[in-house]
């Protein structure tokens, strides 16, 4: 056991070597090892897409070509979850297409309640935004840092804030 986590110790230090050296990044170890390209074609996802092993992924979720989806985001597609080419999912980023309220204020007896939840192409979702159940994001979207999207907004919005409204 010891030698085999002497040699992983060996490659998580050429690993970090050679990314500090080609590409000036110190990344967590499983980001290292596992490629975000690589995970995005596992998941279906589009031609040269790509999503961080640091993300989640759930249910339905269908993603467009060429989209970067960053780390620590949830993509919640239960309910059905379809993401849009050419976008940009920045880091922490939540996409939900369920929620639990009316089981949790239901004390656990109604059922969970699920709707589709679409971003159109050409779309940025900035670091830390929810965007809830339902919500439909048309084509070239910005929604600014740390907003809640609780409802939709046609091709081309400019969002932002919380709960999110048009710029």
């Amino acid at each position: 056991m010891k030698a085999l986590f002497d040699e992983m110790l060996r490659l998580k230090a050429h690993l970090e070597n050679y990314y500090k050296d080609q590409f000036d990044r110190s990344l967590p170890f499983t980001e290292l090892l596992f490629d975000r390209w690589e995970r995005a074609k596992s998941l279906g996802f589009g031609e040269g897409s790509s999503i961080y092993d640091l993300s989640y992924v759930f249910g339905k979720v269908k993603v467009g070509a060429k989209t970067w989806i960053g780390p620590f985001t949830i993509l919640d597609g239960s309910g059905g979850l379809e993401v849009g080419s050419n976008c940009s999912i920045s880091a922490g980023v939540q996409i939900y297409s369920h929620d639990s309220v009316n089981w949790a204020t239901g004390g656990g007896t109604a059922a969970y309640d699920y709707a589709c939840t679409v971003i159109g192409d050409n779309c940025y979702i900035g670091p830390n935004s929810i965007i809830v159940k339902g919500v439909t994001l048309g084509t070239g979207c910005i929604v600014g840092a740390n907003s809640f999207v609780n409802r939709s907004f046609p091709e081309g919005s400019k969002i932002a804030g919380t709960p999110a409204k048009l710029l």
